[in-house]
């Protein structure tokens, strides 16, 4: 169905190629940067081309895995493309998960697959060469560790209103710690968190880290930004002893960082990931999807992400990449649960629901952005995609896996 506001009713169908799994938390730990040949030829990857990341039996991490955390980062780029991260071993998938434009370094978090040899692949789908980086935050076994709990995303830490952490910006060179265990919906013995992660007003280019408190700061990045510009990225980083987390501004000026909780791992947690290969889920691009075209400014899509009622035991989150292209203007995307069920949208019952305020995505006019998003499926296992901006832009949205708590 189709409002004034370009509201739409969506469903889809994924086959299921793994059994849950549950994650544990690992230091945020380089596995791979073609920049100075570590674990890889010391090259550039060249276009239509990939190279494989081994992430199984390395260090601390376990030899059989079924899916892993990483951080992906693309830079040295001299045009436009994507990166595409798949099990090794099997077929390229459609879906991307970084994507990049000339003299961009753009990182995004990916959760995929563990090919059967313990690695992935990391796909060069632009026509000229790139650098690639990877650090890995977590893993997925058969084994009991921490499950899964989503959250409506909550605001923990905003520098330009004093939440969290002292008001103003942070200085370059330097990191602030934040609580997160025990405030605002997050229980005490969590393992892990989920987090977004903004940078906004940076006074000049750098990068943040988010690292567990309490331990070094690690050879890693979380966001990479350049002066001025605003934009997010997905985490997923250990808790420390104390339950807190630090976040450091690696550039040598300040810059306003905002931080929301959109899921914790703990060992009371039900939800066992549930990964397959990326089904492409929703693209407002392709008419013979069904879509409606571009989402409008101040719009949103309203998709059936899962097939269960009020009461029943069954998915809670989902793993998504959500990608917008073809941006008429600035803006920012919000992902959150809707109060509605697919029925009352399809008897026309269903209310406008509240309008969210956080933002996993934030683009610019023109640009094509990418950000993975763990999200509540809410009470009714529909997910509202909005454009929190003026303008119209497409929306591509990518399923890599679901939240099991059966």
């Amino acid at each position: 169905m189709n409002d004034p506001a370009n509201m739409v009713y969506r469903e889809n169908e994924v086959t299921i190629v793994t059994s849950g799994s549950e994650f544990t938390p690992h230091t945020p730990t380089r596995l791979l940067d073609t920049r100075d040949g570590f674990r890889a030829p010391k090259a550039k990857v060249a276009p239509r081309s990939s190279v494989r990341v081994q992430v199984a039996d390395y260090g601390l991490i376990p030899k059989k895995l079924t899916a892993v955390v990483l951080n992906v980062t693309v830079t040295n780029t001299t045009a436009g493309g994507h990166i595409s991260a798949y099990p090794s071993g099997t077929e390229r998938p459609i879906a991307s998960n970084v994507n990049y434009e000339a003299g961009q370094s753009v990182p995004n978090l990916v959760i995929v697959p563990v090919g059967e040899d313990g690695s992935v692949e990391l796909f060069n789908g632009g026509w000229e060469s790139v650098d690639l980086i990877a650090d890995i935050t977590g893993y997925f076994t058969q084994t009991a560790a921490s499950g899964y709990t989503p959250m409506a995303p909550a605001r923990f830490v905003d520098t330009r209103e004093g939440l969290g952490t002292k008001k103003g910006q942070v200085p370059g060179q330097t990191s602030f710690g934040t609580q997160i265990s025990g405030l605002r919906g997050v229980p005490q013995g969590v393992t892990a968190v989920a987090l977004n992660v903004t940078v906004t007003n940076p006074k000049e280019a750098g990068h943040l880290v988010v690292y567990p408190s309490g331990g070094r700061i690690p050879l890693a990045s979380n966001v990479n930004f350049t002066a001025g510009q605003t934009v997010a990225n997905s985490v997923i980083v250990p808790v420390g002893p104390d339950g807190s987390v630090n976040v450091r501004n690696s550039a040598w000026a300040g810059a306003d960082v905002i931080v929301d909780v959109v899921g914790y791992y703990s060992p009371e947690s039900k939800g066992a990931l549930m990964s397959f290969s990326p089904v492409r889920w929703l693209d407002t691009r392709d008419a013979k999807g069904g879509a409606f075209g571009p989402l409008e400014g101040r719009g949103y899509i309203a998709s059936q992400l899962s097939h269960w009622e009020p009461g029943d035991t069954g998915v809670s989150g989902v793993v998504l990449n959500t990608t917008v292209t073809n941006t008429a203007g600035g803006g920012f995307l919000s992902v959150a649960p809707d109060p509605n069920s697919s029925r009352q949208y399809d008897e026309g019952t269903a209310v406008t629901p509240e309008r969210p305020t956080s933002s996993p995505l934030n683009w610019t006019k023109g640009r094509t952005v990418a950000n993975l998003v763990q999200a509540d499926t809410g009470k009714h296992g529909v997910v509202d995609f909005w454009n929190q901006g003026w303008d119209s832009a497409d929306l591509v949205v990518d399923l890599f896996g679901f939240y099991d708590t059966e």
